[in-house]
């Protein structure tokens, strides 16, 4: 099984949780292409069984480029594949429920007909430009072990 990491990123934040999320899915054994949302495309959906797809919450949703990269993920060809989102995004956002990138990603798949294989991960920035909450990508890799499993199922 082959998957697809598509992230986009303002302070590399985003991009690190993307990153760490790969690295643990290939130690699982799972092969995965990771790119950048402006060098995605229009991906195949038939070289993929998988997609995982994230964005830093930017005033309570994703970016302009994933929203764009989503309008590509087609549900006659993506139905039924499995995919998981995340988003970066600040402890005040999460605690006031401002809206969240992720949340919004993972409904517009959801539409399309795939399959959600775990929660959300909202991976914690301080402030807007980060970098990362301390002790979050170990946070990350854990995810990634458990949707390795998830993927593997």
């Amino acid at each position: 099984m082959k998957g697809l990491v598509v992230y986009d990123t303002t302070h590399g934040n985003t991009k690190a949780v993307a990153e760490a999320l790969s690295e643990v899915l290939r130690e699982s054994g799972i092969d995965v292409d990771t790119v950048h949302v402006k060098d995605a495309g229009k991906p195949n959906p038939k070289e993929y069984g998988f997609l995982v797809l994230g964005s830093p919450t930017r005033f309570g949703t994703m970016s302009f480029a994933v929203k764009r990269f989503l309008g590509k993920v087609k549900a006659d060809a993506w139905a039924d594949r499995s995919f998981a989102a995340f988003d970066t995004e600040n402890p005040e956002n999460l605690e006031k429920n401002q809206g969240s990138a992720g949340e919004k990603i993972a409904a517009q798949l959801a539409e399309r007909g795939l399959r959600q294989a775990m929660p959300v991960l909202k991976a914690l920035v301080l402030d807007m430009k980060g970098p990362l909450v301390e002790g979050e990508l170990e946070r990350v890799k854990e995810y990634g072990r458990d949707l390795a499993g998830k993927f593997k199922e």
